[in-house]
């Protein structure tokens, strides 16, 4: 399978699961407390507006939206970065893991990871239905904390891909100006274009369906992250079969004992 096939698929499940990201911001912005999940800095940002301006409430919200991200990168980092290589390390069947590693364009732990952070926006999905979309008080914060978590873990978890981000994208515009400043061409233009667009429309979708129909909500938060997780474990995971076969050749090949 060609290199750049495998880097054109990967990127359509980044840009897909973006969608998820500007649906959650945009629902916790407007009815979990005027905060973000996943944009720390405008997070932080509000802190400080909230201790200047001596609003007890937006204080805590922001807290709790730090703290619950913070819990996600913590759990999600570990789970992500525990790919087949280091999981099988020393065990008999490396070798296998060995002929595999080539015939997969999205790490199976990663997809794991993923898995995790659609139960927590399920969820997340549940206590909205249970709210009638308009949450207050414990379980407005209780919601917060679910999709924070998860936005941590989303954001652990991408990163292990290398230079690319679903959730804090001011470094992802900066490089594409930057490059394009100095007459370059960015790196995975396509790629950063489709995030942002992706960013944008979860945020709109969100924004339209939280004002006129809240109880659709789960369908743009959870339908994006489920289609990304059903593709890569199905279509994009290592091919046993084949990997069999390379691993079968590659003893064939080998030169017996004199």
């Amino acid at each position: 399978m060609p290199a750049d096939w495998r880097t054109t698929a990967r990127d359509g499940l980044v840009v897909l699961l973006t969608v998820t990201t500007g649906a959650v911001d945009a629902a916790s912005f407007l009815y979990l407390g005027h905060v973000f999940c996943s944009v720390i800095t405008g997070t932080l940002v509000l802190l400080g507006i909230s201790v200047g301006t001596h609003e007890p409430g937006l204080a805590l919200n922001c807290g709790v939206a730090l703290v619950s991200y913070i819990v996600g990168v913590v759990a999600g980092t570990p789970l992500a970065v525990r790919r087949a290589g280091r999981w099988l390390e020393g065990w008999p069947v490396r070798r296998w893991h060995r002929a595999t590693k080539h015939h997969e364009i999205w790490p199976s732990w990663l997809t794991v990871a993923l898995a995790v952070e659609f139960c927590l926006l399920a969820l997340f999905s549940l206590g909205w239905e249970l709210t009638s979309g308009r949450p207050s008080g414990v379980a407005q914060r209780l919601l917060l904390a679910a999709a924070g978590v998860g936005m941590g873990i989303q954001a652990a978890s991408i990163r292990q891909l290398g230079e690319i981000s679903t959730t804090y994208l001011t470094g992802t515009l900066t490089g594409l100006i930057s490059a394009l400043a100095t007459g370059r061409t960015p790196e995975g233009l396509r790629r950063s274009l489709g995030i942002f667009a992706a960013l944008v429309t979860g945020a709109i979708l969100s924004a339209l369906i939280t004002m006129y129909q809240p109880a659709l909500l789960p369908i743009v938060v959870l339908a994006p992250i489920a289609l990304v997780v059903w593709l890569a474990s199905a279509r994009f995971g290592p091919r046993p079969a084949a990997a069999d076969q390379a691993s079968q050749d590659s003893q064939d090949s080998q030169p017996g004992p004199s």
